[in-house]
């Protein structure tokens, strides 16, 4: 049986205040314990499964970082995107004269000249894979390895030929700066440098995110080992009660120093949501309610929270019901449902489908 001192300590709020409602003179399990005097009525312990959840503040992002910096030659920048724009492969990230810089896909930033007698590298195979995806080797001449051949040049001449370059110029190699390497799609934050702006190799240009969102959760030290990757999530906007589901993706393991003004020291915690849905398209730091399964007990006896009694001395006890007869069985509680009222226990003599007392809801 698992427990926690979270369910522990929520269990003892709830049951005292059902003890408040209704008094319990005597402890003895095997007498008849006096009657309630409240309504009351009766409840089946249940066999479940019994999950507990913490509940967090969040805020809902977008993943990854990226600084991108211009490696064209100097001069006058005469185009960026929009900001919040989403940019995929292909697409024009800015321009600095009349030099442009194109968005492509792949592991490692670009740091040369691609060009006939270059030597073998994963940045080769990187700009075929891309060229081939853009539909620039129609006739598959191309092998996408770590080569630059023929058949890689007229790859980029007809990519070239594409974006307007004159006949003249579609030289079949490109330059350094002209090819942006980045792992997927992105969405344009910030624009350090503008349009008018003097640009030349090293000035950053552009500072963007992935487009996949996620939840970013500031997790006190202290509660640490109570959220594991891979843990079950439910997240919530505020002023909606619809629920989008989540798993951690990771738990931090570098805590921020407390500030004495600001509270504990923190981990982040970072959560990918399973399908986001249009509720919570295009929205960027907004808070959320996040809701963590951080213990789960499978198949075990469970009886609706309100059935818990405080013993005289400490512990708890719940009013088991045989025909007519009343008799009061100490408990050991465990996990609490929140969602379902439920709390796990266990007990001499109780099984699935014993009748127990709760107060008339």
């Amino acid at each position: 049986m698992k427990t926690t001192a979270v369910v522990a300590a929520a269990a003892v709020v709830l049951a005292g205040a059902a003890a408040g409602a209704w008094e319990v003179t005597r402890e003895d399990p095997a007498d008849e314990a006096t009657a309630p005097s409240v309504a009351v009525t009766s409840a089946a312990v249940s066999r479940s499964d019994i999950v507990s959840r913490i509940q967090l503040g969040g805020v809902l992002g977008y993943d990854g970082s990226y600084t991108i910096v211009s490696h064209l030659p100097p001069g006058v920048v005469t185009a960026t995107p929009r900001p919040g724009s989403v940019l995929k492969r292909g697409s024009r990230l800015f321009a600095v004269g009349a030099n442009r810089a194109w968005l492509m896909y792949g592991p490692a930033p670009a740091y040369r000249d691609f060009t006939a007698g270059m030597t073998d590298g994963a940045d080769v195979k990187a700009l075929e894979r891309n060229l081939a995806a853009l539909g620039m080797d129609p006739h598959h001449w191309m092998t996408v390895d770590r080569h630059f051949t023929a058949a890689t040049a007229a790859a980029i001449r007809r990519w070239q030929a594409a974006h307007g370059v004159p006949a003249a110029f579609r030289t079949g190699r490109l330059d350094l700066g002209q090819v942006v390497f980045l792992p997927g799609k992105i969405r344009v934050g910030q624009i350090p440098t503008g349009s008018g702006s003097q640009a030349g190799p090293g000035t950053t240009m552009l500072k963007a995110t992935s487009t996949a969102q996620v939840v970013r959760v500031a997790l006190t030290t202290d509660r640490r080992s109570q959220v594991h990757r891979g843990d079950s999530v439910r997240v919530t906007l505020p002023g909606t009660t619809r629920a989008i589901k989540g798993t951690v993706r990771t738990v931090g393991k570098v805590a921020t120093a407390a500030d004495p003004n600001s509270g504990p020291a923190t981990v982040q915690l970072t959560i990918t949501l399973v399908k986001p849905g249009k509720a919570v398209a295009g929205l960027d730091l907004a808070p959320v309610q996040v809701d963590i399964v951080s213990s789960r007990s499978r198949g075990v006896l469970t009886v609706p929270v309100t059935a818990l009694l405080a013993r005289p001395g400490g512990g708890y006890q719940i009013a088991v019901l045989d025909g007519s007869a009343r008799r009061l069985v100490k408990v050991e509680p465990g996990l609490y449902d929140d969602d379902a009222g439920a709390v796990e226990v266990a007990g001499d003599g109780l099984s699935e489908g014993t009748r127990v007392e709760v107060p008339v809801s």
